[in-house]
C-alpha cells in the first residue's frame, strides 16, 4: 500500500508526520531498538518470524521508510508477546502509544473482527457448530 510508505524518513516526534509518538518521543523504531537491545541473541529476523509479520515490511518501520500508524493492532500485540517470551519487560500500552493509538484492551470492533476471521476460516460444519455454541452462551448468559 503506498498509502503508508513515508517519502522522506522523519525525526520522531517532527510535525506533520503523521506518526504517533511515545511519552519521552520514543516512536515505533526506537522502542523496536531498545527492546532488541535487550535481548542480543535475537534479531528482527527472528522477532518478525515469531510475531508473525513479514520481514521487509519490519525492517522498513525499523527504518521509518514504512508509515506505522495504520499497524493492525494484532501485530502490535504479537511483538508485545514475542518480546516477553524473550524475557523481555514490555506492555501493549508502549506499543501503541508510539503508533499514535489509545491504550489497547480490544474494542468492540476488533473483537468483532476477530471473531469473524477465525470464523471463515472454519469448515462449514465447523462453524455451524460454533453458532450453536455462541446461541447456547447466550442463553445461559440470560439465565444468570
Amino acid at each position: 500500500m503506498l498509502g503508508n510508505v513515508t517519502k522522506q524518513p522523519h525525526q520522531p516526534g517532527e510535525p506533520g508526520s503523521g506518526e504517533g509518538v511515545a511519552h519521552g518521543g520514543e516512536d515505533l523504531a526506537a522502542l523496536l531498538e531498545r527492546l532488541l537491545a535487550q535481548v542480543p541473541d535475537r534479531t528482527q529476523k527472528d522477532l518478525a518470524e515469531q510475531a508473525g509479520i513479514s520481514y521487509p515490511t519490519l525492517n522498513a518501520w525499523m527504518n521509518r521508510t514504512r508509515g506505522t500508524s495504520r499497524i493492525d493492532p494484532e501485530k502490535l500485540r504479537a511483538m508485545v508477546e514475542v518480546f516477553r517470551r524473550w524475557g523481555v519487560k514490555t506492555t501493549p500500552r508502549e506499543f501503541f502509544a508510539t503508533v499514535g493509538r489509545p491504550v489497547p484492551g480490544p474494542s468492540g470492533d476488533e473483537r468483532e473482527a476477530q471473531l469473524l476471521k477465525l470464523y471463515r476460516q472454519l469448515p462449514e460444519s465447523r462453524q455451524r457448530a460454533l453458532v450453536k455454541n455462541a446461541e447456547a452462551m447466550l442463553q445461559l448468559s440470560r439465565v444468570i
